[in-house]
């Protein structure tokens, strides 16, 4: 669903950065990602959720957000 997923699977957190939020074997999870033209680029994951993400986190994917702006082919896989 893109940009069109909302609470309670995904939320918009802040500059551009997004979360997901994911339980598994009755564990929740949150990955952060932002979205890069039709793609969205993961940039943590893993996160175990508490009642928010904590704000070094999200600062944390900003920064991250920033360098793959910077340089996309640098950060982005693609098979031979």
């Amino acid at each position: 669903m893109g940009h069109e997923l909302r609470r309670p699977e995904a939320d918009f957190l802040r500059d551009g950065i997004h979360e997901l939020r994911i339980s598994l074997q009755g564990a929740q999870h949150r990955v952060l990602y932002f979205f890069h033209g039709p793609a969205a680029a993961v940039i943590s994951h893993g996160l175990v959720k508490e009642r928010v993400v904590p704000p070094k986190e999200i600062d944390r994917a900003v920064e991250r957000k920033r360098r793959f702006e910077a340089n996309p082919s640098k950060h982005t896989y693609e098979e031979d």
